[in-house]
């Protein structure tokens, strides 16, 4: 039986950060409006984390059976394409991983809207199967999404509008307008890590056919395309400060931005992608850093 270390390695705890960023920004927003609860907040969290798990052992599993991780992978080595597990025990976790994760869904649902909004429940319970099988889709199966381009429309849904507008309405049963703007930077940055991820591996996922955005753009629209991303994102979230902060310590969140900007430096200046590994938790740890300071500024 594989170890606990072992399937600790292949839920990927550094991508487990990033993943519950729009958590906190969507808790900070309910904090600003007087509407936070800590049991939602926690149980968000759990389910996040379910979510990301289960991706992170569904996209071991499809790329090991397709043949992409292989001796040509640049980043770490993954559980089955090491033996450290098998096709059966991935499959085992995936679906033991997507019981616990409903089952916190499920929690989530009755702590945030009680048995008075039906409607609501139905409506957060069908978001939460559709994350569940976007998570396993990315890699898994003839039609996974992943190997056409479209990870990144996903990781933009699910992480940045889902994420923190989801988490927020949670809090409060509505949405602002104005909270696009930061729901719009944390789907962007997250995009950074995952198109980042691709632009790593274009040249060896292009071989076997793992036809990323980063693959189907080039070397150079891939470096275009991830400037764009950075941009929205900063665009965001400085014009949703300056359209609501009111005291100086709300602007301390940019603070992130500074090795974001330096990030943005080392890849233009970085001709063989293959070199940008180190890159990747720079960037996931830096949303992981806006996401906290915001949430600690609206706490303050």
């Amino acid at each position: 039986m594989p170890s606990f270390q072992v399937w600790l390695s292949a839920a990927r705890p550094r991508t487990l950060p990033l993943s519950i960023a729009g958590i906190l920004v969507g808790g900070g927003l309910a904090l600003q409006e007087g509407a936070f609860n800590w049991s939602i907040f926690i149980l968000a969290i759990l389910a996040t984390l379910g979510f990301q798990i289960l991706s992170n052992y569904a996209n071991d599993y499809g790329d090991g059976v397709k043949g992409t991780d292989n001796a040509e992978r640049v980043g770490p080595a993954r559980a089955m394409q090491s033996g450290l597990l098998t096709a059966q025990d991935l499959k085992k976790a995936i679906i033991i991983t997507s019981i616990i994760t409903v089952v916190i869904v499920l929690l989530l649902i009755y702590v945030s809207f009680g048995v008075d909004h039906f409607l609501l429940s139905i409506l957060f319970l069908l978001l939460g199967i559709a994350a569940i099988v976007s998570a396993i889709k990315y890699t898994v199966g003839k039609s996974a999404y992943g190997y056409r381009g479209l990870g990144d429309v996903f990781v933009f849904i699910f992480f940045g509008l889902v994420g923190v507008l989801g988490s927020f309405f949670l809090f409060t049963q509505y949405i602002n307008f104005i909270q696009i703007l930061p729901a719009l930077t944390i789907g962007s940055l997250s995009t950074m890590v995952l198109h980042l991820n691709n632009m790593r591996d274009r040249e060896a996922d292009a071989r076997v056919g793992k036809n990323t955005l980063a693959v189907v753009l080039g070397a150079a629209g891939a470096e275009k395309y991830h400037t764009v991303l950075f941009l929205v994102g900063l665009l965001g979230w400085v014009s949703y400060l300056l359209l609501t902060a009111t005291h100086i310590i709300d602007y301390i969140s940019l603070v992130a931005f500074i090795p974001l900007v330096r990030h943005m430096f080392t890849v233009r200046s970085t001709s063989i992608h293959a070199l940008l590994d180190p890159e990747l938790k720079k960037v996931a740890l830096s949303t992981f850093l806006l996401a906290i300071l915001f949430f600690i500024s609206c706490y303050i």
